[in-house]
């Protein structure tokens, strides 16, 4: 675990001892940390250096005062400004959820840095200006709530989603463990996070798939159906891409069906 400084910001890694076998770069999810990723360590990292980051407001990273600086061209900005002070010419990225997002921008404005790009329960964000802008408004209005009620007054909202319904059927020990990662979290960092990488911020990146010829793998739990249409969407823009549905999984799928969630990923980078 070390700390980098990335265009003036703090970051937090988490890396593998091993960083001579082929990169992957590993991207959480909103209000997540690159913690989120340790019960796959063990599958992923013997094949690959691995390498995590607390994106920008999360985890032991930095949290800005200006939400400008948490926006993907930025933080993108970031994660490249990264693989140049590493001398890591093209790395493999999976990114879960927001992560996702991110790893889709990064992809299609960097694609030559990028050998494969693997998207957990993600999307190519809101395709219509009227539908961002009501998104923005509803991040706009979270992001108030969660600095004026405090973190653990928002990690209990937070977990009442019916997004994470089929998290029940995780063990206790790790449900407590996801919690404790999440209280961990800056209210400032998350609400700005909202504000600069929410979904209504994020620009569309649906007209870019079709020339986005980077080996893609989609990732989504069968019991998320929201995320497997949306997905399904994706693929048939995509020329290089494949959907992979996981069974008896909902959102995070890498944290409720973790051996298949990796046999996934390994299969398709071809380990």
């Amino acid at each position: 675990m070390i700390d980098f400084l990335l265009n003036g910001e703090r970051y937090h890694l988490r890396c593998s001892d091993d960083l001579t076998k082929p990169p992957l770069l590993l991207l959480h999810g909103f209000t997540g940390s690159s913690a989120n990723w340790d019960p796959l360590l063990p599958l992923l990292g013997a094949r690959h250096s691995v390498i995590g980051v607390d994106i920008l407001g999360h985890g032991r990273s930095a949290s800005p005062l200006d939400p400008q600086r948490y926006t993907m061209l930025q933080v993108a900005a970031d994660l490249i400004a990264l693989l140049d002070e590493w001398h890591i010419e093209q790395t493999a990225v999976l990114g879960y959820s927001m992560g996702g997002r991110l790893a889709l921008y990064l992809a299609c404005t960097y694609p030559e840095r990028f050998s494969q790009l693997i998207l957990e329960s993600s999307s190519s964000g809101l395709a219509t200006e009227a539908e961002r802008a009501a998104r923005r408004q509803s991040d706009e209005a979270l992001a108030n709530w969660i600095e004026a009620n405090g973190i653990e007054a928002f990690v209990d909202r937070w977990e009442t989603l019916p997004l994470w319904a089929s998290q029940e059927q995780l063990s206790e020990e790790v449900r407590a463990r996801l919690r404790q990662q999440r209280l961990q979290n800056s209210p400032l960092g998350l609400a700005n996070s909202l504000r600069g990488m929410g979904t209504g911020a994020q620009p569309s990146l649906w007209e870019k798939l079709p020339a986005l010829t980077l080996p893609t793998l989609l990732i989504a739990g069968e019991l998320d159906e929201k995320f497997v249409a949306i997905n399904q969407k994706m693929v048939e823009r995509l020329p290089n891409g494949r959907l992979h549905r996981i069974l008896h999984a909902g959102h995070t799928t890498h944290l409720e069906r973790p051996s298949a969630f990796a046999t996934a990923v390994l299969t398709f980078m071809g380990n």
